[in-house]
């Protein structure tokens, strides 16, 4: 006869796997960033609409509304990923101590 395998821990004493807080974070990002109200259009022709974050989302003279809102969620998704990932992991895009990106 076999030895009963030994208890599994309580969830509690485990520690939390990156993916479940990177997941979380970008989960957040999402729901943090969602256009709100109606695109509005002025007399010049610039087209904007707003972000529930509070930036005015806008066209310009080579972009559309649309690829700005896509370039600043993928910025929200960037910055929310980079500040749970672990510190040691390689990046495309150098970060500080804070694991933000670094200006240089």
């Amino acid at each position: 006869m076999s030895a009963a395998p030994a208890p599994t821990p309580p969830e509690a004493t485990r520690p939390e796997p990156v993916s479940a807080s990177m997941r979380r974070a970008k989960a957040d990002a999402r729901s943090a960033h969602v256009t709100i109200g109606q695109v509005r259009e002025d007399a010049a022709g610039q087209v904007r609409i707003d972000c529930s974050c509070g930036m005015s989302l806008t066209n310009g003279p080579d972009w559309t509304v649309d690829e700005h809102i896509r370039l600043h969620r993928a910025e929200a998704r960037y910055l929310a990923l980079s500040a749970v990932a672990p510190a040691g992991m390689p990046r495309l895009i150098p970060v500080d101590a804070d694991r933000l990106p670094r200006v240089d």
